[in-house]
């Protein structure tokens, strides 16, 4: 994959690649990424933003030279390239939607700064906007970084263990199951018996229980659609186990039924 960053800040975008997995992806020539400056395509005294039409506070990226960088971001990859603007008015973004985009060939990331970017290229040049949360940053490139981050760990090679993904929070629409290392105990506590057991149908039953009861109590809003008895019952000794009584267990899961 090739990933082309439109930013005025490039050594943002640039410290990303100095460690870890990105970093690995690089030198394997897996990925490769690219930045524009739509600061190159201004003339001399000429400023990258200006004062919006209408009045209001701040200032806007101006459409000439982010559409001179899109053009350009396209002429180097292909013209049916997606380009992704980071706003928060955008789609939020989810573990599913990096997989996605995880298939792309290519990828063009406008960063946009100050109050954002003139509608026209949104309207024109953006095939998706994407959110990372519900707040307001400085600008596009820590969310770009973000979204291209989750992107490269989906594609096939970056990890060392491909597999492992699949275990991770979010990848099966649940919170991943808490995790133990050595020592075994310490002053910290100990680990689950079950973990130690050798036993692992145990402990996938285990972890499964885990995943399920976390999600329900800490992410309702991304827990499955639909369970089997086993998953009932599991869950019900998640939140037995947490100090519900079974009156409340009951009445819960009667909701989530009803659902």
């Amino acid at each position: 994959m090739k990933a082309i960053f439109i930013s005025i800040f490039p050594k943002l975008i640039d410290s990303l690649t100095q460690n870890g997995v990105i970093s690995r992806a690089l030198e394997k020539t897996i990925i490769n990424y690219e930045i524009i400056n739509p600061i190159d395509f201004l003339e001399k005294n000429e400023r990258v933003d200006d004062k919006p039409y209408g009045g209001g506070p701040g200032m806007l990226m101006r459409s000439d030279p982010l559409e001179k960088s899109v053009i350009l971001a396209k002429d180097k990859t292909h013209k049916k390239t997606k380009v992704i603007y980071l706003s928060p008015q955008g789609s939020n973004f989810s573990q599913k939607k990096s997989r996605e985009l995880s298939k792309e060939e290519n990828l063009i990331f406008i960063c946009g700064r100050y109050e954002g970017i003139d509608q026209r290229i949104i309207d024109n040049y953006v095939d998706e906007e994407i959110s990372i949360g519900d707040y307001v940053l400085t600008g596009g490139e820590l969310p770009a970084l973000v979204v291209f981050d989750a992107i490269v760990r989906n594609i096939e090679g970056v990890l060392g263990d491909f597999e492992s993904i699949d275990e991770e929070s979010h990848s099966n629409n649940m919170i991943e199951y808490p995790q133990f290392t050595r020592p075994e105990k310490n002053d910290l506590g100990s680990v689950p018996e079950v973990l130690i057991s050798g036993n692992h149908k145990k402990i996938d039953e285990w972890r499964r229980k885990q995943s399920l009861g976390k999600t329900f109590t800490s992410r309702p809003d991304i827990f499955p659609s639909s369970l089997n008895e086993k998953d009932f019952s599991l869950l019900e000794e998640f939140l037995s186990d947490l100090g519900y009584d079974s009156d409340r267990i009951a009445a819960l899961i009667d909701i989530y039924k009803i659902k």
